[in-house]
C-alpha cells in the first residue's frame, strides 16, 4: 500500500487516482479537508492525520502495510516561523516513518522555484541551484526540503525521490489561486466577466493536474530509478495566446482581449525539461493546453473547484 500525505489536495488527489489506476492500493491522509473528490470516492482509504503528531503518524504503520510514501502535505504560510515549524515537523515525522517502516521510496514535493536565478531555458536537473532571493516562503521551504530529505535518508535503504513540480492547475485547484493566474482567469470567464488582458506571448511552464499526478505515480512505482531528483511538468511551454484560443474553442462567441508581445520584452519564460522523467518512466503528458482547458471547463460545470 502506498501512502500519500495531503492526498485530498489537488496534486495529492490526482497522484492517488493515478496510483489506483496503476493497480496499487492507496491510503491518503488529510488534516483539514474532509471532502473526498468524486474520482477517488470508494477507491482509496482515507485517514485523518495531523502530520505534526509523530505518534499518530507512526501509528499508520500499525494499521497499514505501507510500501512507499509520497509526502505532499503542506500548510499555507501566515507567520513565517510558524509555517516553517509546521511543515518542517511534518517532513521530519514523514521521514521518521519512512525509516521505521523500511519503505522503498520516499517521494517529496520540491518546486520549479528551486531553479530561480538560472537564466538557461529550459530548466533541467543537472543545473546547480543558485543562491538567490526567493519570492515566496513556500519556495524557500521546498528548496530546503531537498538536502534535508536526501541527507536524512542516506544509508537508510529508502530511496529519496525529489519532485521538482512545475506550475500545476486543474480540478481541485483554488479557483482564485494566487500562485497561478490560469484558474482565476478561467473563473472570470465562467462568471461571464472580462478578465484582465494578458500579453499574448507570455506563458512558460504549466502542467495539468492529472498529468502531474500520473508522473508522480510513475516515479513512485518505477522498477528502478537512476536519479534522486526529477522535474515534474508537461515539458513544453505554453503561451497566453494558446490559453485564450482554447477558451474560445469551448465558449462560442467569447471575446477576449490580448495585448501584443511580451510584457517585459523579448526573451523566454522558463519551463521544466522532463527528459529524465520521460526516459526513466515512459511518461508523456496526455493534455495539451486545449485539452486541459476543455476538461477543466467541463469539470467546473459540476464542481466549485
Amino acid at each position: 500500500m502506498i501512502l500519500v500525505t495531503g492526498g485530498l489536495g489537488m496534486i495529492g488527489a490526482h497522484t492517488a487516482r493515478a496510483l489506483v489506476d496503476l493497480g496499487h492500493e492507496v491510503v491518503v491522509t488529510s488534516h483539514r479537508r474532509a471532502e473526498v473528490p468524486s474520482f477517488l470516492a470508494g477507491r482509496v482509504t482515507v485517514e485523518r492525520l495531523d502530520t505534526n503528531d509523530r505518534d499518530a503518524f507512526l501509528a499508520l504503520g500499525d494499521r497499514h502495510q505501507i510500501s512507499d510514501i509520497v509526502h505532499l502535505a503542506g500548510s499555507i504560510p501566515d507567520d513565517p516561523v510558524d509555517y516553517f515549524r509546521t511543515d518542517l515537523t511534518g517532513l521530519l515525522n514523514a521521514l521518521d516513518a519512512a525509516r521505521a517502516w523500511g519503505v522503498g521510496r520516499f517521494a517529496v514535493a520540491s518546486s520549479l522555484g528551486a531553479y530561480i536565478g538560472r537564466n538557461e531555458v529550459p530548466w533541467h536537473e543537472g543545473l546547480d541551484l543558485p543562491t538567490t532571493e526567493l519570492p515566496h516562503l513556500i519556495i524557500a521551504f521546498k528548496k530546503a526540503v531537498e538536502p534535508l530529505t536526501t541527507n536524512a535518508l542516506a544509508g537508510s535503504g529508502v530511496q529519496p525521490v525529489i519532485l521538482r513540480i512545475g506550475t500545476v492547475w486543474g480540478p481541485l485547484v483554488d479557483p482564485e489561486s494566487p500562485f497561478c493566474y490560469v484558474p482565476p482567469y478561467i473563473s472570470a470567464v465562467l462568471r461571464g466577466e472580462q478578465p484582465k488582458p494578458l500579453y499574448a506571448d507570455d506563458g512558460g511552464d504549466v502542467c495539468y493536474a492529472p498529468d502531474a499526478g500520473r508522473a508522480i505515480a510513475l516515479l513512485t512505482t518505477a522498477d528502478t530509478l537512476a536519479h534522486d531528483t526529477y522535474n515534474v511538468s508537461s515539458g513544453r511551454p505554453y503561451t497566453n495566446r494558446e490559453l485564450t484560443e482554447a477558451l474560445r474553442a469551448v465558449t462560442p462567441g467569447l471575446d477576449l482581449d490580448l495585448l501584443p508581445g511580451r510584457q517585459h520584452g523579448p526573451g523566454e519564460d522558463p519551463y521544466l525539461d522532463i527528459t529524465r522523467l520521460t526516459r526513466e518512466t515512459g511518461f508523456a503528458p496526455e493534455y495539451d493546453v486545449a485539452a486541459a482547458v476543455a476538461d477543466y471547463v467541463a469539470w467546473r460545470a459540476d464542481n466549485p473547484r
